[in-house]
C-alpha cells in the first residue's frame, strides 16, 4: 500500500472504540505493555497465535518487530501456562494464521515461510496444518477469515486460490474480509463494508461494525488488534 499519514488523535479515539466494543461484549481485556519503539506493535495478533491451552509465541517476518513478542509473551503467561516460541530460521505472523476447526491454514508470505509450517506440525500433531500461497495481500487474514460455522470468506480478487478452502463465501470489499468472532452468534467488522456487512447477516449472524480506519492504512483489520482467549 502507499503510504499514507496516520492521524494519532484519531487512531487512538479509534483504538479505545475498539475495545469498549470488546468489553460490551462479555470479553475482559488485558492490555499488552506498549513498546514505543515498535510502532506496529498495536497489531498483537502477529506476535501470538493461540490453540486451545497452547499459546505458540510467533518470530516476526520482519526483524524490527520482533522485540514485540516480549510484551505479548509477558501478557499471555497471565493468563496461559503453555508456552511454546518459533525458533530461527522459521519466521510466522499470527496475522497468517487461520483456525478452521481442527485445521489451521497458515499463509506462505512474504514474513512466514515454510520453516514455520514445519514447526507447528510438531506443536499441533492432532491438527491439520494447510499451508496456502499469500502474494496479494501482506497477511492471510489481510484477504480471508472465517465465520462461526468454519466458512471461509474473503474478497477474491485479492486471494491467491480460493479453492484452497472447503468453504468459501465471497464478500463485495476487500475490508469485509476480515471477521472477529464475540461469540453468541455475533461478529465485530470494520465500518467500511456495508455491503460485505449485509452478506454476513444473510448467514444468520448479528454484526457490529467499529471504525478502524487510521489502521486500515497501516494495512491493519479487527483481528490484527486483539488475540482472543476462550
Amino acid at each position: 500500500m502507499e503510504r499514507t499519514e496516520v492521524d494519532y488523535p484519531t487512531a487512538l479515539e479509534q483504538w479505545h472504540g475498539y475495545v469498549t466494543v470488546l468489553e460490551r461484549n462479555g470479553w475482559t481485556v488485558d492490555h499488552v505493555d506498549s513498546a514505543d519503539d515498535c510502532p506496529d506493535a498495536v497489531f498483537v495478533e502477529d506476535t501470538v497465535v493461540v490453540f486451545g491451552d497452547l499459546a505458540v509465541i510467533t518470530r516476526p517476518g520482519a526483524d524490527i518487530r520482533q522485540p514485540e513478542i516480549i510484551g505479548t509473551e509477558r501478557a499471555i503467561r497471565r493468563h496461559m501456562n503453555r508456552v511454546v516460541h518459533i525458533e530461527a530460521p522459521a519466521s510466522l505472523d499470527g496475522g497468517d494464521v487461520l483456525k478452521v476447526g481442527s485445521t489451521v491454514y497458515v499463509g506462505l508470505s512474504e514474513r512466514t515461510n515454510p520453516a514455520a509450517v514445519d514447526q507447528l506440525h510438531r506443536f499441533l500433531p492432532d491438527r491439520s496444518i494447510v499451508p496456502v500461497p499469500v502474494t496479494k495481500v501482506l497477511h492471510l487474514k489481510s484477504a480471508v477469515t472465517a465465520l462461526p460455522d468454519g466458512t471461509v470468506i474473503g474478497h477474491e480478487p485479492v486471494i491467491d486460490d480460493a479453492s484452497s478452502f472447503a468453504r468459501f463465501l465471497a464478500v463485495p470489499e476487500e475490508t469485509g474480509s476480515a471477521v472477529v468472532d464475540l461469540g453468541d452468534g455475533k461478529l465485530l467488522m470494520a465500518a467500511d463494508c456495508p455491503g460485505s456487512v449485509e452478506v454476513v447477516r444473510a448467514q444468520g449472524f448479528e454484526v457490529v461494525t467499529v471504525d478502524i480506519s487510521e489502521f486500515q492504512k497501516l494495512e491493519g483489520c479487527v483481528t490484527c488488534l486483539s488475540v482472543r482467549i476462550r
